[in-house]
Formats: structure tokens, sequence, C-alpha cells
């Protein structure tokens, strides 16, 4: 939606049309590597055959919170409903039992005839007004919404329905408290500060400071800062131990660098994250001819921090398959100083450029430093220069005799 007004540039959209996917993009997709986290945070994990269900209402709160919203203003509509019905129901046997539906029968008979009786006018019901199901049902209701309209009341005479009273409204508080709560908790949920959030489409694998770093782009769209705002990145792939154990999705911590330094973040403008590929990192073995859509590679990133304005914390999510990784490509410059301010151009937030970069693993590179010396890293090689020829602002022209 906010790609199709030109609020977000497509080069980050985190989902897009399937109408708008090629044929053989969608062919594709279906040959790559399953995703453990998707492109917009979502984990892609099924869980089933759970046998202990009895365990989601131990925390019904966290449940109704976790619900859709359909199934969540259903039992919200059903809660407040049943519980009406239900003090109705004994609103009605309180009537009966107490013959004030009998009673007001026969007032109601008498008084079209034109005479009262002496024990009709000596008779004291519970509750004023109630002669049916239907007005005991209203009655229910103005008294667990303290509507109050007037025409029917409590009495003394019957101590039980003063007990249920206490009991109603004792009930209608509690509910109003849980329901209003999971209604506030699902509007300020943390995922929906993540939304702002955003990753570059894809990473990119190139030289920095002569070694070879996997980088990615985050940003933060809005200028409500995420506070204590740390970063951390996970290799997720199958491995295979030594005793022949099969571990389908191993998640392994990558050591990451970023201009603040350690893990914490200061997301006021787009940040470039990278991490060194050296011998300790699950990447050191990575060339470009393993960066396609069959290699079992995953790179996770995550993103934590506490919102500014909630206080709550919220948590980002994106992965990067391997033929979602550039080789021998970086990221281009977005944040430049006009009238006094730094100004971010956000339709360049993924845009990369080629660089030269060694089409080799980084162990082949620590190996044989003798790669570097075959490529050009000079700024002339880079970037072009215009030539600009001055022209003279005046001329010097002889004196006339």
């Amino acid at each position: 939606m906010l790609s199709r007004k030109g609020l977000i540039p497509d080069e980050y959209v985190l989902t897009r049309l399937a109408e708008d996917v090629p044929d053989h993009a969608r062919y594709r997709a279906r040959e790559r590597r399953a995703r453990f986290v998707g492109k917009n945070g979502t984990c892609n994990v099924a869980h089933k055959n759970i046998r202990e269900q009895g365990r989601f209402l131990q925390d019904v709160f966290t449940t109704l919170v976790d619900l859709k919203w359909p199934h969540t203003l259903l039992i919200f509509t059903m809660s407040f409903l049943c519980s009406w019905l239900l003090f109705a129901m004994i609103w009605w046997l309180i009537a009966f039992a107490h013959g004030d539906l009998h009673q007001s029968t026969r007032i109601h008979l008498q008084g079209a005839n034109g005479g009262l009786g002496a024990a009709a006018v000596e008779f004291v019901p519970c509750v004023t007004d109630i002669h049916s199901f239907t007005s005991a049902f209203l009655f229910s209701i103005e008294v667990q919404v303290t509507i109050g309209f007037g025409g029917r009341m409590m009495t003394e005479e019957c101590p039980a329905a003063i007990l249920i009273l206490i009991i109603q409204n004792i009930v209608g508080q509690v509910i109003n408290a849980i329901m209003l709560g999971c209604i506030f908790m699902k509007t300020a949920q943390a995922h929906r500060r993540a939304e702002t959030l955003i990753f570059s489409k894809h990473a990119v694998i190139a030289l920095r400071e002569s070694k070879l770093c996997f980088m990615m782009r985050v940003g933060d769209l809005r200028k409500s800062m995420i506070i204590s705002a740390t970063i951390r990145m996970q290799v997720v792939k199958k491995t295979n131990s030594l005793e022949g154990e099969v571990v389908p999705l191993n998640q392994i911590d990558i050591q990451m660098e970023n201009p603040v330094g350690g893990n914490s973040i200061f997301l006021v403008s787009p940040l470039i994250i990278y991490h060194v590929i050296d011998k300790n990192s699950p990447l050191y073995d990575v060339a470009p001819a393993n960066l396609h859509h069959h290699e079992d590679l995953e790179v996770i990133v995550i993103l934590e921090g506490v919102v500014e304005t909630t206080g709550i914390t919220t948590q980002a999510r994106t992965s990067y398959l391997a033929d979602e990784i550039l080789w021998g490509e970086r990221f281009v410059p977005i944040v430049t100083e006009e009238d006094g301010q730094y100004s971010v151009d956000y339709s360049k937030f993924g845009n990369t450029v080629k660089v030269p970069t060694p089409n080799c693993t980084a162990r082949q590179l620590d190996e044989d430093r003798s790669i570097m010396d075959s490529i050009s890293l000079s700024p002339k090689g880079t970037i072009r220069k215009r030539s600009i020829r001055l022209k003279p602002k005046f001329s010097i022209a002889d004196e006339p005799s």
C-alpha cells in the first residue's frame, strides 16, 4: 500500500503482489531453499502434533492477544453477551421464585379491570418492573454497565438479589479489565513499530579495508528513535556433526562491526552494518559460485530496541538467502548535507554499484594476498572525474595611446 502511494521505494518493499512477479521468477521461487525467517520477519515454522493443548489455556491473556482480530472481536462480544444472558436468567429465576412475575401479572389484570386489591398494594418485589425474561435481560444490562434508566430498581425485600447484584458488578469489572487490556495490547503490539524499521532487499559482499565483508543496510522511517537498539546476525544452515548427527537448522552467531562499535547502534539515519569475513566466520569458504538459490545458506538479521514513545521492546527481523547476496557490489551513499541539516534520500536505500572484488573465498584471499595486486582499488578506476576548463573572467588589452 505504501509503495503504491510512493511513500516507500520499490527497492526495499518487503512483499510484492503475485501478479507482478514474472513466471520464471515464480518457478525459481518454488525451487529455492525454504526460508527460516521471511523478509517481513515472520518465522516459517509450522507447529504440529501438539498434544498438551491445555497449556495455552493456562495463559489465557497471551492466548487472547495472539488470536486474530476477528476471533478477538468475537470473544469480546460473546463475553459481554453471555454474562448479560447468564445474569438475566438469574434475575428472572429470583423474580419467579419470589412471585414477582405472578404478582405483576395480577396487578396488570386488576388494573385493566379498574380495581386494585389490598394484597397487591402491600406486595414488595425484589426488583420492580420485572415481568418477563426481556425485562430481566434489560435489568442485567443496566446493572453491569451502570446505565440506570430509572424504570427498574432493587428493593430491600430479597437479600439474595443484593448478593447477585454485588457478584455481577465484580464479574463485569473483571470482564472489562481483561477485554479492554487485550484490545489495548493488540493495538500496541511491538511488531507494529517494526513495520517502519526497514532493511535492504539485498545484502552485498565487497572489500572494506582490504577484507571481504558481508554488508546490509538498516533504517528507520520514523523520527521517534529506537532506544538501546542492538543488532545481531545468525547464519542458519544444515550441518553434520563429527558423530554423524544431522542438524537441519544450525544457528551460528556471527560477529558484526558497525560504525558505533559492538552490537549497539544509534539509528538516527540509515546505517550499513557489516561483518568481516575472517577465519572465525561461517562465510569463510563462501565464493561467488555458491550464491545461487540451491545453496543451503540463510543469514538472519535481528534488530531489537525500546520504542521511545511507548517504552515497549520491539524486534524487527529479516533474512537473506544465498541468491539475495550480491557479490562485488556496495551500497550507494544516501545521506547528504543540505541547508545546514542532513538529508536522507530513501529512494536510493537499496541501490548498489559494482566495485572491484576478488572472485574467491576469504580463505583463498588470506592464503594468497597476491590476488589483491590484480585488483585496481584506486579512486581513478571507480570514480569518474570531470575535467573543467576555467575561463578567464577578464582580459588585458593594450592601453590606447
